[in-house]
């Protein structure tokens, strides 16, 4: 066969020039300047105003490229068969679609090279899906980067993009320019000695916080570069007090952007939520001579890194900066210059970057904080980041000297997607095991509600890889590998041994965990009154052989140190995350055999995690004793969770086994629409793992599974439906579009939508809806529910996709001479009064049918 690797560059240029230019727009003159960048989005040809063809003809582009691939390849020698290089060609024409979604402008896409341009492409694009092999993934690959190759080339010779990067240089130019006069202002005459040491701090500060150290992870610590392991987070105002809300005025910033709107930060955020990441990134930023970074408050800045665990020595004073370096160990200390600190600090050139106040025993934070007044007044005029744990030091804490309150905020799912894929990539992992992490966090609720920081989603992405993709099939193993993260390793490979004189060991931070955990099940309540919480530690302390330690000092130990306890508000405590909360509830639910008040709580949502995980707790006969009493409830609820519960079960009775099969099979899957709507209401997610397929199913089954997640609006629904997508059956395809106003619009359009035939009847309810199909190409059957503008209709409606259009308003139609705007439509239906003059306004050709109310989808009417 032939050598894959050289096969896409055997395809002759004459042959893809062609190709790639029916991707693009033709050119127009001008350097295309405009408000917003110019990007590649922007001038392909099947998106937008100015499309020339159709998504359709990509996938043609595509096909193209792979056979004029394989006939360069010669008789006898391609390097795949027939069907999979159809698949091939299919995930070419998904990426090459994607020159419609990236927001790269043409200069930067040329200035990133065809390698990375490729992967800036792929990157929306897993390949796992598409099940190739070694040989169809080669060709994918060198196809695409020949396809990338000539695609800049393209864009280099287009008119605008030769003006565009003359203005881009002479903006550039300009930038530059500015930032050596902030740096000549910021760089006061200084003598070759402090120039000279000041270039090799730099380095050090590089070289030392350049890479990223991964903590507790059952894969081991690994350091990863900088810029491959930073991801931007957001900060936003701490809420206003107990129940206050965030202002409007108080909009969310990029983490990074924090020390440019103000001088003193105090930022709080929860453990492993990325504060430590964010000091070193701010560190290496300032210290590097790149000026073109685009924070102009950083350059020509000096960097000083002050972790509170190494520079609080017991009985020792807080160091002055001349002692900075020499405090946190720096090895070029030695070599500073009498005073130069200073200096740095008397020209304002000072970055401050203290990390973890939370990490001074509570003895000594009065004298930190003496400790940065006097710094803050003696050296007016730097910048300063100071940051905490959430609940370490009372609100305002540093208010008083000048320092504005941020918080970071839980990372978002764009965010968990980038670092997931950024993990697996550091990690020399194939990015499919993190596209399959992927979909199990997005489908699965309690993962959702773990993976909101870096150090949560960090564990996620180890303990799936070590136990190859299983994760979450056994809920207990990882919570139990988290809390011995969270609770024991974490703090000792970071060399922080005590705290506030209270070691408290695995075990009995666990106990004491799961006393809370359970009062606030038991209780029906979110959070606890802090007096409640430490007198439930108190009660416990001469169980735990802890008398000797007061219950204050007991209780901070465990609020500040296990990371999963918090103070949302003065005197408030609750769990960070609720799904820790109901596994430690579970385990002391069985220690304490309280599976009668387990049971006569099953039809209560909030219970639900807290039977399953006590399942898994339980030994056999208790578990068999709970599974039965759930079936004999004789409710939906009661089967759904003993049918779930059995995975969770380690040993089952083949009896009790057999009931609960028995009472699943009554309602799973449903038999009307009826039912799949009460079984849905019943067991909510829960559902999902019981409902089968889509393989092996029936067209009837497939159809009410579909109506039964469907009902659900989650987005575990969504990944669930997201299988059924290319199910063969027309009404699974009209259930699946009907959906689509239950999820996410968005997200549901790019996973379920984009993959289903265009002539289902999808429902549109206003303009954002509408340039949501825009952006998958059009649609062939559109109904727009509720009120509408006609130039709404007719610029965000692709004319030549649109088939059928339905017409829901409150109000008669005034006119439709304005259909003429679609060269395709055949039918239009309008579901309000409708005077036959109207009617005839129609095009020619286009037929008008005036009815009240729209067709069932049911396969029953």
């Amino acid at each position: 066969m032939v050598d894959v690797t050289a096969l896409g560059a055997r395809v002759a240029s004459s042959a893809v020039t062609p190709l790639v230019r029916r991707l693009f727009v033709r050119d127009g003159p001008g350097a295309g300047l405009v408000d917003r960048p110019v990007r590649i989005s922007a001038l392909v040809s099947f998106r937008g105003e100015k499309r020339t063809v159709t998504p359709k003809d990509v996938e043609k582009i595509a096909g193209e490229l792979v056979r004029r691939a394989l006939a360069a390849a010669g008789p006898g020698e391609e390097p795949v068969g027939a069907a999979e290089a159809a698949v091939v060609k299919d995930a070419l024409a998904r990426t090459l679609a994607r020159l419609g979604e990236i927001t790269v402008e043409d200069y930067e896409a040329v200035g990133l090279g065809p390698e990375r341009f490729a992967r800036e492409l792929s990157a929306g694009v897993p390949l796992a899906p598409y099940g190739l092999g070694e040989g169809g993934t080669l060709l994918y690959e060198r196809l695409l980067h020949t396809a990338s190759l000539h695609i800049l080339n393209f864009l280099t010779q287009r008119s605008t993009y030769v003006a565009r990067r003359q203005t881009v240089q002479a903006q550039q130019l300009a930038r530059l320019v500015r930032a050596v006069d902030v740096l000549l202002e910021r760089l006061p005459s200084r003598s070759a000695e402090d120039a000279g040491f000041e270039e090799r701090y730099a380095d050090h500060i590089a070289a030392r916080y350049g890479t990223l150290t991964i903590y507790g992870l059952d894969a081991g610590t690994r350091e990863w570069p900088l810029d491959t392991a930073y991801l931007s987070l957001e900060a936003t105002r701490p809420q206003a007090g107990r129940g206050g809300s965030r202002g409007p005025e108080y909009p969310t910033v990029a983490a990074e952007q924090v020390l440019a709107g103000h001088d003193q930060v105090f930022l709080r955020g929860v453990a492993g939520s990325g504060k430590t990441t964010l000091v070193q990134w701010l560190a290496v930023t300032a210290a590097s001579r790149v000026y073109d970074h685009g924070l102009p408050h950083l350059i020509g800045q000096v960097p000083f890194v002050l972790p509170m665990r190494r520079i609080v020595r017991p009985g020792a004073e807080l160091p002055f900066p001349g002692d900075f370096l020499r405090a946190v160990g720096c090895p070029v200390a030695g070599e500073q210059p009498p005073g130069w600190v200073e200096r740095v600090l008397r020209a304002r050139r000072g970055v401050l970057l203290v990390d973890g106040i939370d990490e001074v025993a509570g003895n000594r934070r009065a004298a930190a904080r003496r400790w940065l007044r006097e710094l803050v007044r003696a050296f007016p005029g730097n910048l300063w980041l100071v940051t905490s744990r959430p609940s370490a030091v009372p609100e305002e804490w540093l208010a008083a000297e000048g320092f504005s309150e941020l918080v970071l905020a839980p990372m978002g799912r764009e965010g968990v997607a980038t670092f997931v894929r950024r993990w697996h990539r550091a990690a020399e992992v194939d990015a499919s095991v993190g596209e399959s992490l992927l979909a199990s966090v997005r489908g699965t609720p309690e993962l959702t509600g773990l993976a909101t920081n870096p150090l949560m989603c960090g564990m996620l992405c180890a303990l799936h890889r070590d136990r190859r993709g299983f994760l979450p099939q056994d809920r207990r193993s990882l919570y139990e590998a988290a809390l011995t993260m969270l609770l024991e390793r974490r703090d000792r490979e970071r060399e922080l041994h005590g705290f506030d004189g209270v070691r408290l060991a695995y075990a009995t931070q666990v106990q004491l965990l799961q006393k809370l955990a359970w009062w606030l099940i038991r209780n029906s309540r979110a959070e606890l009154d802090r007096d409640e919480a430490l007198g439930i530690v108190e009660r416990s302390l001469p169980a735990l052989d802890l008398d000797s330690a007061g219950g204050e000092d007991v209780y901070r130990a465990l609020l500040l140190r296990s990371g999963l306890l918090r103070e949302p508000a003065e005197g408030r405590v609750d769990f960070l995350h609720r799904t820790f909360q109901d596994y430690l509830g579970a385990r002391l639910a069985v220690q304490e055999m309280d599976f009668g008040l387990l049971v006569d709580h099953a039809d209560r949502d909030q219970w639900e995690d807290v039977i399953l995980l006590a399942l898994a707790h339980a030994r056999p006969k208790e578990a068999e004793h709970m599974l039965r009493r759930l079936t004999e409830l004789g409710t939906p609820r009661g089967t759904l969770l003993a049918a779930a519960g059995l995975r969770y079960a380690a040993e089952v009775e083949p009896e009790t086994r057999r009931r609960v099969e028995e009472g699943l099979a009554t309602h799973v899957p449903p038999a009307s629409k009826a039912a799949a709507r009460d079984v849905a209401q019943a067991g909510g997610d829960l559902v999902l793992s019981l409902l089968p397929g889509p393989d092996g199913l029936d067209d009837d089954t497939a159809f009410r599974v579909v109506q039964t997640a469907a009902h659900l609006h989650s987005e575990a629904a969504l990944q669930f439906l997201s299988r059924f997508r290319d199910h063969t059956d027309a009404f699974v395809g009209t259930q699946l579009a009907a959906a689509w106003h239950g999820f996410d619009r968005d997200q549901y359009a790019r996973e379920i939508l984009a993959h289903l035939p265009t002539q289902y009847a999808v429902d549109a309810y206003s303009a954002e809806d509408l340039r949501t199909l825009r952006s998958l190409g059009g649609w062939e059957h559109i109904h727009v529910r509720g009120p509408y503008r006609v130039e709404d209709l007719t610029s965000l409606i692709v004319p030549e996709r649109l088939h059928l259009l339905a017409l829901d308003a409150p109000h008669p139609v005034e006119g439709l001479s304005w259909l003429g705007a679609f060269p395709a439509l055949r039918s239009v239906t309008v579901y309000t009064d409708l005077d036959p003059a109207v009617a005839r306004q129609a095009p020619p050709g286009v037929r008008v049918r005036n009815e009240t109310a729209p067709p069932s989808a049911d396969r029953q009417g």
